[in-house]
């Protein structure tokens, strides 16, 4: 799998990881848990090392821990939000976070969705002096946002942001993505096959004479090289709680990804 430095420091990222909203928040059945183990094996064995949860998403933490402890594979690279307001509250959710995924230490800790985010980004910056969290950054998922992710980006030095981006919503392209590579922050691109909407839209559909020249196989390969064809994207974290989707999402990390007009021709395709 291909990967990209996180500019801060050069550690090199595999682009394709893994979100957990909805598909991790699930019961303690072996019925339940079987496929997500088996969805983590493909993704470790394909190269993805990227997983990112949040207290928001009910269970997806304490399930993450618990079948990381069953799955063999790489170290993977941990993220989570605070997503709460308040310092006491968030210091006390974050401690949570991390017996809920069981690491001593959290690759990524993020201010979701920048609720209360003046008073927790001083409280992650602590933690990564004292060495507690690796990254530190913030997300949001809606467009009238993305100016105050731009202002945070310029004005204090994040590590990462998680935003939305996908073939068909390209609004963080006009400003966003610029400033990241401008300000040197990794980025995370949440729903980037639009939590399966993107499919709907191809049903029945030949791939393109340009799925041969990028080695894709399905649409979802080329709807998530489009993504990470973009250079200021570092990782895309599509969810999936089936195995076969897994290994599909992670081939869209190797082989050549689409120059410019590239994209700009699978973009013209869903228009």
């Amino acid at each position: 799998m291909l990967a990209r430095a996180i500019p801060r420091t050069g550690e090199q990222l595999p682009v394709i990881g893994m979100g957990t909203w909805a598909t991790f928040d699930v019961g303690a059945s072996r019925r339940d848990r079987d496929p997500l183990d088996a969805v983590l094996r493909t993704l470790f064995a394909a190269g993805a090392r990227v997983i990112d949860s949040s207290p928001m998403y009910g269970r997806a933490e304490e399930v993450v821990g618990d079948e990381l402890d069953r799955v063999a594979g790489p170290k993977p690279f941990l993220a989570t939000k605070v997503w709460t307001s308040g310092k006491r509250a968030g210091i006390d959710q974050m401690r949570r976070s991390f017996e809920r995924m069981r690491t001593p230490v959290m690759d990524l800790m993020q201010v979701h969705n920048l609720l209360d985010c003046q008073t927790h980004l001083p409280v992650l910056r602590e933690l990564k002096a004292a060495g507690t969290i690796r990254y530190l950054g913030v997300t949001h998922y809606q467009h009238d946002q993305l100016g105050a992710i731009e202002q945070l980006m310029r004005g204090e030095q994040l590590d990462f942001i998680q935003i939305p981006y996908s073939i068909v919503d390209r609004a963080v392209e006009t400003r966003i993505l610029p400033a990241a590579r401008d300000t040197g922050t990794a980025v995370l691109v949440m729903t980037p096959l639009e939590t399966g909407a993107l499919f709907a839209r191809v049903r029945g559909r030949a791939l393109p004479e340009l799925a041969g020249e990028l080695g894709c196989t399905s649409w979802a390969q080329l709807f998530l090289k489009f993504v990470i064809g973009h250079p200021a994207v570092t990782c895309a974290i599509p969810a999936t709680a089936k195995p076969d989707h897994a290994a599909d999402n992670a081939r869209a990390g190797a082989g050549p990804l689409p120059d410019d007009a590239q994209r700009d021709q699978l973009a013209a395709l869903l228009e």
